[in-house]
């Protein structure tokens, strides 16, 4: 029932005053996906009432136009941005995607590499061997 944060990651229903969830969380990761992708919010505007407004009953420009991302990443980001939290995807929705489990086991993958490469000296200090 709290507010805290910059007003840019505010979820519609947080901005409407009403109950939220962990929705909420999921509409402000899509603003971080969004910006990490733009390099620019996804909804500005001159003062807080006008953001609000924005974010409440305006859509953002998609990230699609930017050829340098998939449409799958773009559809992501629209699901995350949806305005209506029931339909938004829930944090057990998003990790069962198909983008999120390739990504995820390609990060894992390149990671075990990365540790196969390294001796582990006294007190857990790492020393990077080179290959």
């Amino acid at each position: 029932m709290t507010v805290v944060g910059t007003p840019y990651y505010m979820s519609p229903e947080a901005c409407q005053s009403q109950p939220y969830t962990s929705k909420s969380d999921v509409w402000s990761l899509g603003v971080i996906l969004y910006e990490l992708c733009t390099l620019k919010h996804a909804f500005v505007a001159d003062n807080l009432l006008g953001l609000v407004f924005k974010i409440v009953q305006e859509k953002h420009e998609p990230v699609s136009k930017n050829a340098r991302y998939s449409q799958e990443l773009s559809d992501l980001i629209d699901r995350l941005l949806e305005k209506d939290p029931v339909k938004r995807p829930s944090v057990r929705e998003i990790l069962k995607m198909e983008l999120i489990r390739r990504k995820a086991k390609e990060f894992l993958e390149q990671n075990e590499v990365k540790r196969s490469k390294t001796i582990v000296f006294k007190k857990n200090m790492p020393v990077v061997v080179k290959a």
